[in-house]
């Protein structure tokens, strides 16, 4: 079987979350527990949720992880970002090091950093360890103002290692994950893949990333609007989508999200890089949505506009964040454990001798 026939058979046996069974069973009890009926909101909604992924009627989830993907991207040398590309190198061994904001709160939620080298224009053989993983496919993806991005094979390959990780979490034990980036020039990628799918406009999608100027930012819009009609010639194709103007990390987010769901592991999409794999997840089989949440609405401007493109899903959280790394993600995972715990650990009426309401029944 060929690389894309095994993605497709894997990709099609994801099938919609059993939402009528589960939710049923999970309403059963959170109507039961000693609160008028609905009053926690959306944390009842988080926990009936995780019952329906996971298919278990009292689940817990105790090993978490964020899995940041980094690659780096050859539209850098078009000036769109205020850092230079070493920094995506620099940034891995600050997140190996434990020094990097993503390590403080997945420490903080009780979560594993894992880190993975799809793409990084650097030599990292020499980082060894638990929380790292060589699965480089080329050292960064072209210049997509002149070429497009990766080949499709290569694409492919991004998607298949997003795959395989998490096929590796799930062998370490993880029943809940998260995803992260790293990789300077990226929302440029990501704006890109927005604006193809939304059809909106690039002006309407490209904000500040790293903090850049209005003029870089209108250069951005002329390299997506080239990259869009220069590289895709098969927009029904996600695969080619990704290949003509996505990167290495958004490919392998976009197949650890479909890993995922294959594994029922549920699985929480850091912000606007994250959601660009989703989209390329979400457009190679739509029932991954069921398994997925959104951590957060990030601050970067095309944000918003890419969660749109993700039907029946609501971030999270809104703090005004736009780092990446998956800190967003990682938070909101902390809110949706919480649920969970709530949901397992709470007292019903019976049981606490308190005498509850007709309409809790």
């Amino acid at each position: 079987m060929n690389k894309r026939d095994y993605l497709f058979s894997l990709v099609n046996s994801i099938k919609p979350v059993d939402k009528k069974k589960f939710y049923k069973i999970a309403e059963y009890r959170l109507n039961r527990l000693i609160k008028p009926k609905g009053s926690l909101g959306r944390l009842e909604e988080f926990a009936k949720d995780i019952v329906a992924i996971r298919e278990e009627e009292r689940p817990y989830l105790k090993n978490k992880f964020v899995c940041v993907f980094a690659g780096d991207h050859g539209v850098v040398k078009e000036g769109v970002s205020l850092f230079k590309q070493d920094v995506t190198a620099q940034m891995v061994r600050n997140f190996l090091s434990g020094g990097a904001a993503i390590n403080s709160i997945a420490n903080s939620a009780g979560a594993n950093v894992l880190v993975v080298d799809v793409g990084i224009n650097a030599n990292l053989e020499m980082l060894a360890g638990d929380n790292f993983i060589n699965g480089k496919i080329k050292a960064g993806t072209n210049n997509i103002f002149e070429a497009k991005a990766m080949t499709y094979d290569d694409a492919l390959k991004s998607i298949l290692k997003g795959i395989e990780i998490s096929d590796i979490v799930k062998a370490k034990g993880a029943d809940f994950c998260a995803t992260g980036d790293m990789g300077i020039g990226n929302t440029t990628p990501s704006s890109a893949i927005t604006c193809f799918y939304s059809k909106k406009p690039p002006g309407l999608v490209c904000g500040r990333g790293t903090g850049v100027s209005s003029s870089i930012i209108n250069k951005k819009t002329d390299i997506i609007e080239k990259a869009i009609k220069s590289n895709i010639q098969n927009g029904g194709d996600p695969i080619d989508v990704l290949a003509g103007v996505g990167g290495f990390e958004i490919g392998a987010i976009a197949g650890f999200i479909l890993g995922c769901a294959v594994n029922r592991i549920p699985v929480v999409v850091d912000g606007f890089i994250s959601t660009a794999g989703a989209l390329i997840a979400v457009n190679l089989n739509s029932n991954v949505s069921d398994y997925m949440f959104l951590g957060h609405l990030s601050k970067e401007r095309g944000h918003k506009t890419a969660v749109n493109l993700i039907k029946g899903k609501k971030p999270v959280l809104d703090l005004s964040m736009r780092l990446g790394e998956g800190t967003g993600a990682v938070i909101a995972m902390k809110i949706i454990e919480t649920a969970v715990n709530m949901y397992n650990n709470m007292l019903t009426f019976d049981e606490a001798n308190v005498f509850a309401s007709k309409l809790n029944k």
